[in-house]
């Protein structure tokens, strides 16, 4: 009676195993089962995705992995060499970059952070909330025309690998570029101190994971 039990306990588990891969047309498993990589029945990409690419005319290779809903990339995205370091954190909405995205070296060390302002793709103008650069404690609405991508908005950042200090930035609002310049004077002033950068939070959180990031897939299909 026991093992009657148990068989078709492990019956239902199949079939709603089945039922739940029925609905994508194509999928991957990882080595540890879960699915990835799903498309559903309309070619859209959906849920967790790693997405692999070769070296091309002296380009290095890297991988991503992140989440697409509804065939556009959302939430937070992370990008690999090939040989498994964190080079990239990158956050988007709607399918375009939204906020501050950040990009490592291979010690490590910020590099350099961009930040992104994301427009719905779905609208032909969009309506932003900004800072008034005339009175910086105010703000106002302005509407914009959706060219379909991210525009860059507030302040890039280029760091000194060897230091960790800002070496350039620029600042932007809604694409439009409103300062350019060197390293702050308290930063540069600083810079003859330390001179060992520090990681950021991102990188020393992946380096307590145990191993390098590497994703082994086998594909799956309905079709």
């Amino acid at each position: 009676m026991r093992q009657l039990h148990l068989l078709t306990m492990l019956m239902v588990l199949q079939l709603v195993g089945l039922q739940g891969f029925s609905q994508w047309k194509d999928y991957t498993l990882s080595p540890k089962g879960d699915t990835l990589n799903c498309i559903d029945k309309q070619d859209r990409k959906q849920g967790r995705w790693v997405n692999h690419f070769d070296e091309v005319r002296g380009e290095p290779g890297y991988e991503e992995e992140g989440v697409y809903k509804n065939n556009r990339k959302e939430g937070t995205w992370r990008l690999y060499n090939l040989g498994g370091d964190l080079t990239g954190v990158e956050f988007y909405k709607w399918g375009n970059k939204d906020g501050v995205c950040q990009y490592f070296g291979m010690n490590g060390t910020l590099l350099r952070e961009e930040s992104w302002r994301a427009l719905n793709p779905d609208k032909d103008y969009d309506t932003l909330t900004v800072e008034d650069i005339d009175h910086l404690d105010k703000y106002k609405t302005v509407v914009v025309k959706n060219e379909g991508v991210a525009i860059k908005d507030g302040t890039w950042k280029v760091y000194d690998p060897s230091t960790g200090m800002i070496s350039h930035e620029e600042v932007y609002t809604l694409g439009k570029l409103e300062k350019r310049g060197g390293a702050p004077q308290k930063a540069a002033a600083s810079a003859g101190g330390d001179k060992t950068a520090t990681k950021p939070k991102e990188v020393l959180d992946f380096e307590k994971k145990t191993g390098k990031k590497k994703v082994k897939v086998q594909t799956g299909s309905t079709y």
